[in-house]
């Protein structure tokens, strides 16, 4: 007489088939043909390089022709700008227009409150707000300015805390020859009249937004137009970088007790990721 499992009793689950439990653990088995596939949906290596390419090519085009990154390194502009500010910036606003091109694209000239990124001889570039455009009268009393007679509303002008300067407060005006461009002394000089500055066809005068902590068109004279290189769009990234004119915060108390607990290392990493960067500022458009 054979020997037979026992037969399960009523309402008692089988036991499970050790090959079925092996399985089941490895998973279904893969033939060839599924690497087969597999492989086909797969890019050739002249397709991947030819994808990779159109997308260089496509980057090349946006950063030649549209937008550029640019870094802002210097104070000038605070606060609308700050150190450490990663900029993406509108090649195409200020571009030259030509018959076809003007139905097309929105080319216009810079207009007065615009934040503008030009050509400079040193630096090469250079990013300040249009005050003056061709035709204005233009004047500088006690840090406010005057176009045409009429005081500006410039909310975004700042005037951190530095030594006095009547030429740059008050312009036209006498500043420091070691300051300031001879041949630009010269010119303004003879634009002016009745103590404002007549700003001449094709030029623009632009100061920064940190008005006493700006080498500007007061030092160094106007901007033509066509060194316009762009207009800024939007903050990408912002690093936490310190500026001249930051005050510095009072130095922690060694009497004073550190907060300590098990979750303190957490806590220190969560700071120093905060503290890397401005993420608050990040997507924040230029205006």
């Amino acid at each position: 007489m054979s020997a037979s499992s026992p037969a399960p009793h009523a309402g008692q689950t089988p036991a499970p088939n050790p090959e079925q439990v092996a399985a089941a653990k490895t998973g279904p088995e893969l033939s060839p043909s599924h690497f087969a596939q597999f492989r086909a949906h797969l890019p050739t290596l002249p397709q991947a390089l030819a994808s990779l390419m159109q997308t260089v090519v496509v980057a090349l085009f946006v950063l030649t022709f549209i937008v550029q990154p640019l870094l802002i390194p210097s104070e000038s502009m605070e606060h609308t700008l700050l150190v450490g500010d990663f900029l993406l910036f509108n090649k195409q606003t200020y571009a030259p227009d030509g018959p076809l091109s003007r139905w097309l694209l929105p080319y216009r000239n810079p207009a007065r409150g615009d934040i503008v990124v030009f050509r400079h001889p040193d630096p090469p570039m250079l990013i300040k707000r249009v005050v003056g455009i061709p035709g204005d009268r233009l004047r500088i009393v006690d840090g406010q300015v005057f176009i045409n007679g009429v005081a500006l509303n410039e909310p975004y002008a700042a005037f951190e805390s530095a030594p006095a300067d009547s030429g740059r407060d008050n312009f036209p005006g006498e500043i420091p020859p070691r300051l300031v461009d001879p041949e630009w002394r010269r010119q303004m000089w003879s634009l002016t009249s009745g103590g404002e500055l007549i700003v001449p066809p094709g030029e623009y005068f632009v100061l920064g937004d940190n008005r006493n902590h700006s080498r500007d068109s007061r030092y160094w004279g106007f901007v033509p137009r066509d060194a316009f290189v762009g207009r800024p769009l939007v903050i990408y990234f912002s690093l936490v970088r310190t500026s001249p004119t930051d005050v510095e915060p009072p130095p922690q108390d060694p009497a004073r007790p550190v907060a300590d607990d098990k979750l303190g290392h957490v806590r220190e990493l969560a700071a120093k990721v905060a503290a890397f960067a401005r993420w608050r500022r990040i997507f924040h458009v230029v205006h």
